[in-house]
Formats: C-alpha cells, structure tokens, sequence
C-alpha cells in the first residue's frame, strides 16, 4: 500500500476533534524544539558541581563546548604536612661500645686454626655504634622531644632540620620507663620552626592520623592512616617495661620513624610514634602528647622522672579464671573466684616484699578504691607520689587482709 492511500486511510477514520488535537501537539513540540536549538548554544558552557565554581562561557552561539571536569588544588594531609614538616627533625646518634673478651678465644682449637696466639685478640675493643631516629621541635629554644631508644647511652648526637642545617644535640634528660627523651640545640640567629601540640585527650577512634618521619633513612616521608584503639596499655603491646598506654594506629611507622611526630587532620601533634608490632602489619602506637608534656617539664628541670611502684608481677582475675584455676588439680593454691588482681610474683628487695604481700595474694582494693584489673593497678599506683603510703585490701585464699604498702622510686 502506497504510503498517501495509507495516510488517506488512517485519517478518514479520525473524527475533526482527534485531527485538531493531533495537529496541536505536533506544532507545539516543533516550537519547543526551535525554541531549545536557539537557546542551548548559548548556555552550553554553564557548569555548575558540588564544590566547583560555576564557569561562564563567551563563546559565540553555535560554537560545541565541552564541561570541565572540576579539579582541587591539595588536600587536607597536604595542608597538614605543610603545617608540621618543617618542625620534623632527623636525630642521629654515636656511641662507642667496648666489646669483652670473648674466653672462646682462649679454646686451643681456635688458637691452632685462627691464631689467637696474638695478646692483642684478649684485649676489650671498642666499637663505634651508630643509630638513626625522628623528633620534632616543641620550642624556639631549641627544644626537641624524641624517643629515648633514639639516644640509648649516645655519644654524640646530630640534628638536621628539614632545609639541612645541621646542629650538636645535648640530651637534656632520658625516661625509659615512657621511652621519652629531651634534646637541646643551640641555634642563635636562626628562626627555628615549632610544632603546634595538640590535645590527645578528645582523640577518637576512627580520627585521621599522619605519621611524619624518617624511616628507613629516607627523609620527610609521610604515611596516612587513622587511630584504631585509644588506650592500649604497653603489657598489651608486649613491652611489660614501660608504663604507657599507648595511640594504635595503622598509619605505617617503619624504624627510622621513631620519635617522630603522629599528627591529626589540621597538623597538630597527638602522638610520638614510638613502637610497631615485628609480628603484624598496620599496627603501630605512639605516646599520647599530653603524657609527653608532663614528661617534657621534668625531664628539663631535673633530668628525670620519678616513678613510683611496688614491686610484683600480676595479672587480672575474675571468677571464670579463678574457677578455671580451681578445678585443676594441679594448681598449687585455691584462688578467691572475685574479680581483682592475682600478683603472679613478688620482686626481691622491694617494697611488695617488705610489707609482706605473697605470691597467689589478690588484691581488690587500694585506699578505699576499687580494684579490678592489672592496668588499673598499675594507673592507680603510677598517680601515687614516691614514699607515699598505700592501703591493700588482699584475699590470701578465704581470709582477707590489710596491708601498708610504701610506694618505692623504680
């Protein structure tokens, strides 16, 4: 069927009505259409985005435009790097080690083969140790804090600042109970930069953390991550020997980046990297920066730090753990099933052993305060002053005693 009999058809079977409104609806779209074909040229260069400028074009209408991909010029660890590199310092540190005389030496094997007919092989030898860590600049003065595995027994110690300069670093004061440690530099005539402190007490899960430093001896390097615990004690983390409880993070801190500063999203510090796990990935903890400040004051004005304790070795109980224990017919005593703290073992010569405190002792209360865990012991003692007297509540199996305890100086 030709395509005009088959129109002819198809309208002979549409009343006049249906024809107008037909007609109506196409003439209608046709004047839009023109109308959008005028109007888009001229508007073709207007973008507008969430967080982008809205740009303008003055091109000539029917000219094809294409929109630009909006773009930002940095980011906030940029900005937050920014504010805290040039404060970031490089420490490294020289000792002299004398290493003993090795008796194997006098073995007449190793005489015979390796000649160690020669006097000199008996003497001490001396060696040249050389280490290499991050911290960062607290004060114009020249002020510096970093770790104090950094500078362990150092020599001499080197400064370099981030543009190079280099200075003679004075260890001002060591605490290895936190692994804290205060450098002075001399930089007369320099403007020295300084580090904006922040506070670790409103740190939360989740808040962003940079790590800056030197690892690996590789300068000025940063890492990226957030805070994953807030309160992990160092018995936790596998070091019993210091008192601290420690910033996690997964921000990767390699050796070379202890010391160094841990810094949140606008570049003030909240920590000092200062420990990794050989045995994981993406686990790393540093000092909470307000515990460095209480460090900081001492260590300038004394030297050191006086930490108080008592002397045992302990773990926490509760009453599965103790009936766990009970049922073993093994168990060298019958432990009370509470909640507290078992001592594990008194130290020799301390002040544990003085007041008459025993191995298999659960301690539940200090001074009128609940006790129920190893770390909360330890809290508790650690805010207590050398010399002061403290009063333990103490389970020695179904009798319960109070004993006078004399905090001594570790």
């Amino acid at each position: 069927m030709r395509p005009t009999r088959f129109l002819r058809k198809l309208y002979r079977g549409l009343s006049t009505r249906q024809l107008f409104s037909h007609g109506f609806a196409i003439l209608t779209g046709a004047v839009l259409t023109v109308s959008l074909l005028q109007t888009l040229p001229t508007h073709a260069g207007t973008v507008t985005a969430m967080g982008a400028s809205t740009v303008k074009s003055s091109a000539a209408p029917g000219t094809t435009l294409v929109a630009a991909v909006p773009t930002t010029s940095g980011s906030f660890v940029a900005e937050a790097v920014k504010q805290i590199g040039p404060a970031v310092v490089r420490v490294d540190m020289e000792r002299t080690v004398t290493r003993s005389y090795d008796p194997f030496f006098d073995d007449p094997f190793f005489r015979r083969f390796f000649g160690g007919d020669d006097p000199s092989s008996r003497m001490p030898r001396e060696e040249l140790q050389k280490g290499q860590g991050s911290g960062f600049i607290v004060d114009s003065s020249g002020v510096i804090l970093t770790n104090a595995h950094v500078v362990d027994q150092a020599d001499r110690v080197t400064i370099t600042l981030k543009n190079g300069q280099q200075f003679e670093g004075e260890v001002r004061g060591v605490d290895a109970v936190t692994d804290l440690a205060v450098i002075k530099i001399d930089a007369p005539g320099v403007a020295l930069p300084v580090a904006s402190l922040g506070n670790s007490d409103i740190v939360q899960v989740g808040d962003w953390a940079i790590a800056v430093g030197n690892p690996l001896g590789l300068d000025n390097t940063v890492t990226l991550g957030i805070i994953s615990t807030l309160g992990r004690s160092s018995s936790e983390v596998g070091i019993p020997d210091k008192r601290i409880d420690f910033l996690q993070t997964d921000a990767a801190i390699n050796p070379g980046n202890s010391g160094g500063p841990l810094v949140d999203s606008r570049g003030s510090v909240i920590g000092i990297n200062t420990a990794i796990r050989a045995d994981a990935t993406g686990i790393g903890f540093a000092i909470p920066i307000n515990k460095a400040k209480e460090i900081e004051t001492q260590l300038l004005q004394n030297g050191k730090v006086s930490h108080p304790y008592i002397g045992i070795q302990m773990v926490t109980l509760d009453p599965a753990t103790a009936r766990e224990s009970n049922s073993d017919p093994n168990s060298p005593f019958r432990l009370p099933e509470i909640n507290g703290v078992l001592v594990v073992r008194v130290m020799p010569g301390t002040p544990a052993e003085q007041s008459g405190i025993r191995r298999g002792d659960v301690i539940t209360d200090i001074d009128g305060q609940a006790i129920t865990t190893a770390n909360q012991l330890q809290q508790t003692v650690d805010k207590t002053q050398v010399g002061q007297k403290l009063k333990l509540k103490i389970y020695r199996g179904q009798q319960v005693q109070t004993l006078d305890v004399v905090a001594g100086e570790l």
